[in-house]
């Protein structure tokens, strides 16, 4: 019996449900599994680091004395990450670390930029969730023969075809209509799929996610002139998104930076094409003209590509196919070959 002790600041809680379900879902995936018992640490107001490790020992010297735990998988690289490797230590137990994208792309540069490369070095095993995460990871230290490439999965039981005219009648859509999923904030681009609505006219865009570029993005819908045509949803329940989806002749999001996007596979889950930037692992998901297009992060290009497949949409059994090796079974298939290994191999070499 593999006993995994999963650690991860990126968890749905109380006050933000829809927060980390991926993670929460890879997570019941494991625990799952016929040769694993689990437990989860998830931190909520945590110091930074190294504080944490302060806080948290006591936490798992109690949970260890009951449950004795084989490995650490932390499931965001910082602050988890670092405070994982000196608990690892602690406990004389081997670490994994999944990269996620702003974990590298965001806390791998400037002052925490050595903490999360020397988190990469000192842990016994790394993921990464597309080719494209591993080849960044590596370019700020992390030696790119010790990360595994371990994709994201999707529900294809919940994430499926259905008759979208039907679909869009559920939700009071009439018309072409334009699905956008993610926080809002700068990095995800909501203003540039927005200001592309300027040149699709007839079209609908309706934004699932909260943050805080919400008055931004309200007064720019308002200067444009769009009011009748675009909506910001709110935070949105996570098992909400099917029906959304299905509606939707088009998934948008114009991400500056992404390691592979749940939001792009489940789209395609439910037949419904992408328009997306170059960001992250996008080349590894659209990898066929009937999934969608890849665009320049600007509004003209993203209207260009919306109207391209609103103008001759793809057969929704043909997109769903980009979806159907991201499954969550070979997802719990591969997690678990990976720390089975590391519990197994014992130690490691790290960066020179």
């Amino acid at each position: 019996m593999l006993r995994v002790l999963t650690l991860s600041t990126l968890f749905p809680d109380a006050g933000r449900p829809n927060f980390g379900v991926f993670v929460e879902r890879q997570t019941l995936g494991l625990a799952a599994h016929p040769d694993v018992s689990l437990r989860v640490v998830a931190p909520i107001g945590v110091p930074p680091w190294p504080l944490s490790v302060r806080t948290l020992l006591p936490v798992l010297a109690d949970i260890r004395r009951e449950f004795a735990f084989d490995v650490i998988d932390a499931e965001f690289f910082f602050p988890d990450g670092p405070a994982a490797v000196a608990l690892g230590k602690h406990f004389g137990v081997p670490v994994s670390i999944k990269a996620r994208g702003a974990d590298i792309h965001h806390w791998g540069k400037g002052p925490t930029a050595a903490q999360v490369r020397n988190a990469g070095c000192a842990a016994d095993g790394v993921l990464a969730v597309s080719q494209a995460m591993r080849e960044d990871m590596a370019a700020i230290g992390i030696p790119p023969d010790r990360i595994t490439v371990h994709r994201t999965g999707v529900d294809l039981d919940r994430f499926v075809l259905v008759d979208r005219p039907q679909a869009k009648a559920a939700i009071g859509i009439t018309g072409p209509l334009i699905v956008s999923l993610g926080a809002l904030i700068d990095r995800k681009g909501h203003g540039i799929v927005i200001r592309a609505m300027t040149e699709l006219p007839g079209v609908s865009l309706l934004i699932a996610g909260e943050g805080p570029s919400r008055p931004a993005l309200v007064a720019d819908i308002a200067r444009l002139g769009l009011s009748d045509r675009v909506r910001l949803l709110g935070s949105t329940p996570h098992a909400e998104l099917p029906a959304l989806l299905a509606a939707a002749d088009v998934m948008a999001l114009a991400s500056a930076s992404e390691g592979l996007a749940n939001a792009w596979v489940e789209a395609l889950a439910c037949g419904t094409p992408i328009v997306i930037t170059a960001a992250g692992g996008a080349a590894e998901v659209v990898t066929d003209p009937d999934f969608g297009r890849i665009a320049a992060r600007e509004p003209a290009a993203f209207a260009q590509a919306i109207a391209s497949l609103l103008a001759d949409p793809p057969a929704p059994d043909s997109v769903r196919r980009g979806a159907e090796h991201f499954t969550w079974a070979a997802n719990t298939d591969a997690l678990y070959a990976h720390l089975h290994r590391l519990v197994s191999a014992g130690d490691h070499v790290g960066c020179l």
